[in-house]
């Protein structure tokens, strides 16, 4: 397995089964009294978030602390990088101190694969820009496992935001190197690139289409503050199109499951009734 985790490219489909089993035998760390294990003592992991995240970061947080790792928390606000200093620059201070990961989220597609060439210290991609997001494709791995028992043969409908989605890139490659059926992306032309088929997937710019008989529908949310122009008339007239509604859902197998990376907006890409429902594993 490599020393870095920057993309899904860089595992193959051995490499995702061992890093679910393995994450699969840490559930029952979670339940103890003591949610701890030695694996990381003695190891410092920094937390290099220069984009706003919540859940990544707590996350992140959570795992090394679980894991016994020191953990280092560097935010953009408030930091060196806000008052001018370059993110090598940066990126070598964390090195002189002693960190063995650094897990780097930022706006700009690159910078973990960047990061490596200044930095000794292994480097866990968070997000970069609209490239990848590897974690959450390995979450998103995990919980149709755990709900589907399985990942083979699955048909999986990824709907919403792809143009700017770094989780869709990645839940692509996951997907098509694990051997699904088939997986199919759901949107308005404006929001769908128009390289997607040759990723090995079927794109689909009707709902109803795009998600008639799957298993899993992951849902987008629209990220505004990455478009610039006119791309939507208005989030109204996008729910009535592509929002996910429990009317809709019953388009899809009976027992699919309903994902969604977060946050969530409410009434834009899916309804309430179906963010509570059943179905969802959000």
């Amino acid at each position: 397995m490599n020393e870095h985790l920057l993309s899904m490219h860089d595992l193959n489909a051995d490499d995702v089964v061992r890093v679910l089993d393995t994450a699969g035998s840490f559930r029952e760390v979670g339940s103890r009294v003591i949610k701890k294990v030695p694996a990381l003592r003695g190891r410092t992991v920094v937390n290099f978030f220069l984009e706003n995240s919540t859940r990544t970061r707590i996350s992140f947080e959570l795992a090394a602390k679980r894991l016994s790792a020191d953990v280092i928390n560097f935010s953009a606000g408030g930091s060196s990088v806000a008052k001018g200093e370059s993110l090598k620059d940066t990126a070598l201070t964390l090195q002189a101190m002693g960190a063995d990961a650094i897990v780097v989220r930022h706006s700009s597609s690159g910078s973990p694969l960047q990061l490596t060439r200044w930095v000794d210290a292994h480097v866990l991609n968070a997000g970069d820009g609209t490239h990848e997001h590897p974690t959450q494709a390995l979450l998103d791995l995990y919980t149709m496992r755990e709900k589907l028992g399985r990942l083979e043969g699955l048909r999986v409908a990824i709907v919403g935001d792809v143009l700017h989605s770094r989780v869709a890139r990645s839940d692509i490659h996951a997907l098509t190197t694990l051997g699904c059926a088939e997986v199919r992306v759901v949107g308005p032309k404006t929001l769908v690139p128009g390289d997607m088929a040759q990723m090995g997937v079927r794109v689909c710019n009707s709902l109803e289409e795009g998600i008639r008989g799957c298993d899993v529908v992951i849902m987008l949310r629209l990220q505004n503050e990455r478009m610039s122009g006119a791309l939507l008339p208005s989030t109204q007239e996008y729910f009535k199109s592509y929002g996910l509604t429990p009317e809709r859902l019953e388009l899809a197998k009976p027992d699919a499951i309903v994902m969604h990376p977060g946050p969530i907006n409410r009434g834009v890409e899916i309804d309430s009734a179906v963010v509570d429902g059943k179905q969802s594993v959000i």
